[in-house]
């Protein structure tokens, strides 16, 4: 006698619809619960977004769920500049980490600018580049792009930090 488990082998990929589904109900269920006055000259307002992401989540979590019980299944890496014998390159992941780690350390108390900066700095610096001023000036102006970006074409302002006033 088979356990039921016996059908299911070789189908990891149910997991990965499961967790679609979870993550689109999760989607659902938040934005649902926004609350948000009704605007005449908004009347789609801000939870059409998430509803829009909830609904293609569920969608994706069901039509893969409906492969893989009909026999299909993900195929493996074969691409050859993947060589899945050599280890982590550690020497790169942990400065790249590092950067992440101090934007989201300092953005509150520094602002976007200098986080920011210093994010897009480091990370060049990690994977490589040795051009240290041209890297350092394309990384404050990614970052003030940004900043500017998000407060002018979105209405988002991010956090201005050490530079209140000046921004």
């Amino acid at each position: 006698m088979s356990s039921p488990a016996t059908g299911l082998k070789g189908r990891a990929e149910l997991g990965v619809a499961l967790l679609l589904g979870v993550v689109g109900v999760l989607v659902f269920l938040d934005a649902n619960g926004l609350v948000t006055p009704y605007s005449k000259s908004d009347p789609v307002g801000p939870k059409t977004v998430p509803f829009i992401v909830a609904g293609i989540l569920l969608v994706c979590a069901v039509m893969l769920a409906i492969n893989v019980l009909r026999g299909g299944k993900g195929e493996a890496e074969e691409g050859e500049d993947v060589d899945l014998t050599h280890p982590a390159d550690w020497k790169t992941i942990l400065p790249l980490a590092g950067a992440f780690l101090l934007n989201i350390l300092l953005i509150d108390w520094a602002g976007w600018v200098i986080s920011g900066t210093i994010l897009f700095w480091g990370s060049v610096l990690a994977l490589g580049s040795r051009r240290y001023i041209r890297d350092g000036i394309i990384s404050v102006a990614l970052s003030l792009l940004t900043f500017y970006g998000f407060y002018l074409g979105l209405g988002i302002a991010l956090p201005a930090g050490l530079l209140e006033g000046i921004l």
